[in-house]
């Protein structure tokens, strides 16, 4: 299993839900955090507590669905010279649940792509030279197991694009020191899933950052979270490496 202690971990999201309990697993495992969030106070506590155990972390921001706050993001991150090991792309946009499905409209799939597929995208594409040139580099897309639900084809479009193009570049990084991979969290009480969701958010940990953890050279895999729900890292790392690539 990979050992990440002081490496530097980009995640998205990471004021509330999902994203908050990620990052605090991440500082519990010695990781380094950089948090995004749409303004640097939303994920202050977040660092704070981070610092309290004994890692770094600092705050940066971005509207997601403008590629130009994104840019001005990652210029940013570049600008404080920190080295990028790890994204987990982990923020996401679900625009609404169109009851009236075929009245959808056409305004929800641009800036659902927008956020769930161009912005994390991006990100990949920005920070993966370097992952490849140096030899190392882990990549989570959190992504969405929503099927068969045309009430809201704006976000499973966008998800089903994301997957297509993570396991796409998969196949270019396999074998090698840099894995991408897919993380579902299942329907979980987030401010996105609701409040009917069936699964807390903290069943997905370790789940969701299980992919940074990963050392088999295997990219392009999917891994979802409930899977996983109540294991330690340990057990989850070894179910997890008998999962095959889709290549």
């Amino acid at each position: 299993m990979q050992d990440l202690k002081g490496k530097w971990v980009l995640i998205t999201g990471a004021s509330r839900g999902i994203g908050k309990l990620t990052a605090e697993f991440m500082a519990s495992k010695g990781c380094n955090l950089i948090l995004h969030s749409r303004s640097v106070e939303g994920t202050a506590p977040v660092v704070e507590h981070a610092k309290s155990l004994g890692v770094d972390a600092y705050s940066v921001s971005a509207e997601l669905a403008d590629i130009e706050s994104v840019d001005k993001m990652l210029a940013e991150i570049d600008a404080k010279g920190t080295p990028v090991d790890v994204i987990i792309n982990n923020a996401g946009l679900q625009i609404g649940y169109r009851v009236d499905y075929l009245a959808t409209p056409i305004e929800d799939y641009p800036i659902s792509f927008a956020v769930n597929t161009i912005a994390p995208m991006r990100i990949v594409y920005h920070f993966l030279p370097r992952m490849m040139e140096q030899g190392f580099g882990r990549i989570v897309n959190v992504t969405s197991g929503i099927a068969l639900e045309a009430e809201q084809a704006g976000y499973s479009a966008s998800k089903a694009a994301l997957d297509k193009v993570t396991i796409d570049l998969g196949y270019k990084l396999q074998g090698s020191n840099v894995i991408i991979s897919l993380a579902d969290p299942g329907w979980c009480r987030t401010d996105l899933g609701g409040p009917n969701a069936p699964n807390a958010p903290e069943t997905t940990i370790p789940g969701i950052p299980l992919g940074a953890f990963l050392d088999d050279g295997k990219s392009g895999r999917r891994f979802g979270a409930q899977d996983f729900a109540g294991m330690s890292l340990e057990d989850a790392y070894n179910k997890a490496i008998s999962t095959n690539s889709p290549y």
